[in-house]
């Protein structure tokens, strides 16, 4: 059995591979990729006639593009040496990623809340993701270049301190952590900014299915129905409805024994296509209403199509990946998510569907949340960087070898000042990407949809 001594050791040795420093000289790569083209690759196995929408909202603003460009960024993370440090990466975790929702027992927690792109691998890919998020939007709201070079240092900051905690502690200890909401009002020092934590979590707490069912349907010849509001939601045919069954038998099997039981009370009553996100608009997206008890008991699935990793073509495939990853996107989502989330959605579940595309399912809204980037102050979303990065910390502790980074990190502040730096950089380069994106739609090379 490896000793922790020996843990913190390789993770020590993982510098002569790349050093701490070596993460803040980032240029951009001679082949870099033409950021518009590889939207474009994306979107040859996407919804045609909604990747204008898709484009209009990448377009709107750097950090909107940012988190689009998932697939951008991971080639160029790609293009430089890693660290070899293994651990389950959101492969997306951009600032608005990490957010509130509803534990199984009712708890409001806080935690990563995307997994479209989770993957294995190097972990300072996720962590450079989050602090060029946090530099981005720090532009976007004016902030002049040593805030944002500080913003970006809180979420790299926060996530290394979270670690070298982490190692110290014990495997169920690591496991059983979690971030309730009620212990991060005590964090938030400006009475103003407070309000807003406690009006967005109270606001969370009505993000139901509730609150979904009375938003999102209408009477229609004696029955509920979900609204019609074309392009964002489409009812489907009678013909794709007849299909769902099939898909959802398919899903409910997925499930725990005691999930299915829960299941089996409600019955089906309508689905429709539905437009969510930034970077996910195009996939399709399918949103199931059932109904319990009664019409005033409903339940707002989402079917929410699964392809692969913008990471896969970039990291090479172990035995495991071979067999849970590549197989079934939907099931390689629903993994990455039960293994980094601290609770877990009980109706997280996989399916197939037309034309052998991969799904995963969830609740639509249980109490989901996520912060109000865009009205915070410099010292406000300092805060809200910690957090994340504190977060990302624990979900990278219960996949990966958390001694193993601690070691790598040390005890100084190297690797984070290093990733601060990245963050500029990365942030000065994605300016540029979406000035190329804005370039393209006003060419004609591109259509793009804005305000929707």
């Amino acid at each position: 059995m490896t000793t922790p001594a020996e843990r913190r050791r390789r993770g020590r040795a993982a510098r002569e591979r790349v050093s701490r420093s070596a993460h803040g000289r980032w240029i951009a790569a001679a082949d870099r990729p033409d950021p518009v083209a590889v939207l474009e690759r994306q979107g040859e196995d996407r919804v045609a006639r909604l990747l204008p929408i898709r484009y209009g909202r990448m377009a709107d603003t750097p950090f909107t593009f940012l988190r689009g460009a998932a697939a951008v960024m991971a080639a160029d993370l790609a293009a430089v040496p890693d660290t070899g440090l293994t651990v389950q990466l959101c492969g997306d975790a951009h600032l608005l990623n990490f957010g509130v929702y509803a534990s199984p027992e009712r708890a409001l927690l806080f935690d990563v809340n995307d997994f479209d792109e989770t993957y294995p691998g190097p972990f300072e890919w996720d962590v450079k993701r989050l602090a060029a998020s946090v530099a981005v939007a720090a532009r976007d709201r004016g902030q002049d270049e040593d805030r944002v070079r500080r913003a970006a240092l809180s979420a790299a900051h926060g996530y290394s301190t979270a670690i070298r905690r982490l190692a110290d502690m014990g495997e169920l200890d690591v496991w059983y952590a979690r971030i309730r909401t009620e212990d991060l009002l005590p964090l938030v020092r400006d009475p103003k900014q407070r309000k807003r934590v406690e009006a967005g979590l109270a606001q969370a707490r009505r993000r139901t299915s509730l609150q979904a069912f009375e938003k999102l349907t209408e009477e229609r010849e004696g029955r509920r129905r979900i609204i019609s509001e074309p392009p964002l939601i489409e009812p489907l045919k009678k013909t794709e409805l007849r299909g769902i069954g099939k898909v959802f038998s398919d899903y409910r099997a997925t499930l725990a024994e005691d999930r299915r039981v829960l299941l089996d009370r409600y019955t089906f009553v309508d689905a429709a296509i539905k437009v969510v996100g930034v970077g996910s608009v195009g996939t399709r997206c399918f949103i199931v209403l059932l109904e319990g008890r009664d019409a005033r008991d409903p339940l707002f699935l989402q079917l929410k199509e699964a392809g692969r990793s913008v990471l896969e073509d970039h990291l090479p495939v172990t035995r495991v990946d071979a067999e849970v990853a590549a197989h079934h996107g939907g099931r390689r989502v629903v993994t990455g998510q039960h293994l980094m989330q601290a609770a877990s959605d009980i109706f997280l579940g996989w399916t197939t569907g037309p034309a052998g595309r991969h799904f995963y399912g969830r609740q639509l809204r249980d109490m989901k949340g996520s912060a109000e980037v865009a009205r915070m102050t410099p010292s406000g979303l300092r805060a809200y960087a910690d957090l994340c990065g504190r977060t990302l910390a624990r979900a990278h502790a219960r996949t990966g070898d958390r001694l193993a980074i601690a070691g790598y990190l040390g005890t100084a502040d190297s690797f984070a000042e290093a990733i601060a730096d990245f963050a500029v950089r990365y942030a000065d380069r994605t300016v540029l990407d979406h000035a190329e994106l804005v370039a393209a739609i006003e060419a004609g090379r591109i259509t793009a949809t804005r305000g929707v």
